[in-house]
Formats: structure tokens, sequence, C-alpha cells
């Protein structure tokens, strides 16, 4: 199985979450074409099988009996720049095709149709079974709206992620506009945390409130001293006016406190980040959370100026759902 790579704290564009969608397939007989999109895990089902045969979590076409190959066609939630691919055939151990290809195209007034000129930003690569497949995609300047999955000839893949960075004009966000500038779809996301044994750090700026407690950053039960965190890239930097915690369903397992850290970074890989961190300047003091709860805070915030990266640091542990940043950009 091979090994995630840096690309992947970047945001995936193909998620399920931000309105990405199946909007095509030559063939989905045995699994359903949205799965492909779907932000969990696949997941496996034992001695469940439907009218077609065994359930699976993820894109399954037919046994192909003659020339030819399968694929599908995916509209992306949120258009842009794409850095790289993971096509995932978790659970899909004898029924995996051998091999896959990913084109692109970028259509943004309506999906592609036979003039549409795609550009191949994948070529041909070996799949094996119950695996994730890691690729990096170096297409400089050119953003995409829809995905094409390639797989030959037939069998089942169980996700795409396809991560990268949306496409932003900030020079139509006027100085003057407060706007959330960690929202994942302006571009902020997630780099490094010490922990997220029970919820990603990805969460954490998806839009709206978590739909439940999977929906969040949640780290495990600490039983020594310190306390857990999480570092964040800002979509754009700017100044913070505004910061919103929402400890939403959780309950009996928030944060006694929380704070937050900031700078303005410029190079650096999510690993170097992560250790200066410790060093940024508090741009929030510790602050008491409540269960359930939407805790907003502007009076509390020191005036650091511009900022473009976080670190927000719980005490000592638990869950968060969402923390938002309101501020104008630089």
């Amino acid at each position: 199985m091979s090994k995630e790579t840096d690309f992947c704290t970047s945001v995936n564009l193909a998620s399920a979450r931000l309105g990405t969608e199946v909007i095509y397939a030559t063939d989905d007989f045995f699994a359903d074409k949205s799965r492909l999109v779907k932000d969990e895990p696949a997941e496996w089902r034992e001695d469940v099988y439907d009218d077609n045969g065994k359930w699976m979590d993820g894109w399954e076409s037919r046994r192909k009996r003659g020339e030819g190959y399968d694929h599908c066609l995916i509209r992306l939630g949120l258009p842009g720049y794409i850095h790289g691919l993971d096509i995932d055939t978790t659970h899909f151990t004898g029924n995996f095709p051998p091999s896959a290809s990913v084109d692109a195209c970028y259509s943004p007034n309506g999906d592609p149709d036979d003039n549409t000129e795609w550009q191949t930003i994948l070529d041909s690569v070996n799949l094996n079974g119950n695996s994730h497949h890691y690729h990096a995609v170096d297409i400089p300047d050119r953003d995409f709206t829809h995905i094409r999955l390639n797989i030959y000839p037939d069998g089942g893949v169980a996700r795409l992620r396809v991560y990268g960075h949306p496409q932003i004009d900030w020079s139509q966000v006027s100085p003057e506009q407060e706007i959330d500038l960690l929202a994942v779809e302006n571009g902020g996301k997630a780099l490094a945390c010490n922990d997220q044994h029970f919820g990603h750090m990805s969460n954490l700026n998806m839009p709206g409130r978590g739909v439940n407690m999977g929906d969040g950053w949640e780290t495990a039960r600490r039983r020594e001293p310190g306390n857990d965190w999480v570092v964040m890239q800002l979509g754009h930097s700017g100044t913070i006016n505004r910061v919103v915690i929402d400890t939403a369903h959780f309950k009996g397992n928030f944060p006694d406190k929380c704070s937050i850290q900031a700078a303005f970074v410029q190079g650096g890989t999510p690993d170097q980040m992560a250790t200066q961190s410790l060093y940024w300047r508090e741009l929030l003091p510790p602050q008491n959370l409540a269960a359930h709860t939407i805790h907003e805070y502007v009076q509390q915030l020191a005036d650091i100026g511009p900022i473009n990266m976080i670190r927000l640091n719980i005490f000592p542990d638990g869950g968060l759902s969402r923390i938002r940043l309101f501020g104008t950009r630089q």
C-alpha cells in the first residue's frame, strides 16, 4: 500500500461535501458511481448482497466481454489547480482494475460534451487491490472543473481523491470585505496535527456545522502531560477580526480550553512549520469552552497584524467541530 504524500494536506476538490458529483459512468452495475466521491473511508459489509451481487462501497462495473474500457465523469465541487490524486481500491481484491488513467478539463459553463478538450493528467498506471495509489500532478497554471477516471478494462474503485487548490480570484475580493480566510472554499487547509485518532483535522474548515461527532477533529484521550494541536494555513494572508470555535456534538469530550497562535510564514514544509509553531505569537489567549456551543471571540484577539498560519491548541485533548477566522485579506 503506497504511502500518503504531502499533497494530501491540500483540499480534496472531489469531496461530496463540497458538491462534487459523479455525473456519468459507462457502467455501474455492481456499485453505484456516486460512492466514488464519498468523504468517508470505504467500508466493508460482511455478507451483504443486493440484487446484482456483493455490496461494495465504491464504483464497480461488470466484467467486460468485448473491446474497450470503462470510465466515469466527475464534476468537481471546487474547481482548481490539481496537486495530486489518490486512486483507492480499498476492499476491492479480486475485482479491481489492473490499471487506470485520469483526464481533466476546464468547462466552467456546463458539463463537458463531444467538443470538450481533455488533458491527460495521469498516464496509465498499474493498480493493486485493497490499496491507495498516490500520484503527484504537476500542470502549472491550469485549473480544472471535471475529471474523467478511466479503468482498464473494468472493475471497482472505492474512492477517488483529487487534491489541489481551489480556483479563487482574490482580486475580486475587496480589502475591506470580511471573509472566512480559513474556509476550505477560500483555500484554507489543515497541514499537521499531533493526533487525529477519532476525527480528521481536515474537517475543521469544512462548510456548515458538523453533522455529527465524526464530522470534526477529535484526538485520543491524553494520558500524559501536554496538550493537542493542529497547524492550519489560511487561503490568503490577512488580518483576523473575529474567531469562531464550534464544539457542535462534542458534549462529554470537548476540550477544557483552547488558544490560537499565529504567524506570517514564507516557505517551509508542514513538519518544519509544526515545529516552529510552538514559538508563534498568541492571537487568542486560552479560553474556556462549553459543550455543543458556538463560541465567538472578538475583544479577546490580540492585534498582531497580517498572518497566514495558525496553531490551534486544545487543552488537554478532545474534539472540535469547526473553526472560522473572519478577517480582511492583506
